[in-house]
């Protein structure tokens, strides 16, 4: 039975969550075989490649296993968690490995470049961020992000300001929903107060190499958690 094509947008998402209902509503049941790779493109008016990419994401969620020679077999109809959830982390670890290549480079040359105006803003950003501790988690974020824009306006560099302020309303965005994915404030409203401060006095300092450090470790460590 045709599965039916799916609309535009993000169609790795749209395919995991078709298969998926199609295994929960009873086309597929516990022991069944998936069509193969090309049929189950077809029918999903998809590539093969998301197709593939799509029933890798079930895997992982625990709903489809590969045996070797044999095909895909479906092996449980509920996932390892919330569906939902597990799609929207990996929507945010995509646009936190953006932000890595960004923000790492930028914090270097922060460290490089950083005038006297740049350093007070940096502070400034810092106490305001400590601040926000206090309040809900869209204002802890939009402080968090503030400080992050002064680390990269201190790059000096006009077309990175540029691409960082395109960027942040995703990221904005994505942030809002990682604190409450994650629980990142859970065991402390002000998370990541220490990774921070010395991120600003790496810079400060003119360390160019443990600025780098110190915010490609925050969201490395970010990412572990994002990624299963």
């Amino acid at each position: 039975m045709p599965i039916g094509s799916l609309r535009p947008g993000p169609l790795v998402e749209q395919a995991t969550e078709r298969l998926r209902e199609q295994i929960l509503g009873g086309q597929w049941a516990v022991g069944a075989k998936l069509p193969g790779e090309t049929a189950l493109a077809a029918s999903l008016g998809v590539g093969r490649s998301t197709a593939r990419e799509a029933v890798r994401a079930l895997s992982e969620a625990g709903l489809v296993k590969s045996r070797q020679g044999a095909g895909v077999f479906v092996v449980a109809t509920e996932p390892h968690e919330d569906f939902g959830a597990r799609l929207r982390r990996a929507a945010v670890a995509e646009v936190y490995e953006v932000r890595a290549v960004l923000e790492v480079q930028a914090a270097r040359l922060a460290a490089e470049r950083r005038t006297e105006e740049d350093v007070a803003a940096l502070y400034s950003a810092l106490a305001a961020r400590r601040l926000a501790a206090g309040l809900d988690d869209a204002a802890f974020v939009d402080a968090d992000i503030a400080l992050h824009a002064a680390v990269v306006a201190a790059a000096g560099n006009p077309v990175l300001t540029d691409l960082f302020a395109e960027f942040a309303p995703v990221l904005r965005e994505a942030l809002v929903e990682l604190v409450d994915l994650l629980g990142l404030r859970a065991a402390g409203p002000d998370t990541g107060e220490a990774g921070h401060a010395a991120l600003v006095w790496a810079i400060a300092s003119g360390g160019a190499g443990e600025a780098a450090d110190a915010v490609g470790a925050e969201l490395a460590a970010t990412l572990a958690r994002l990624r299963p």
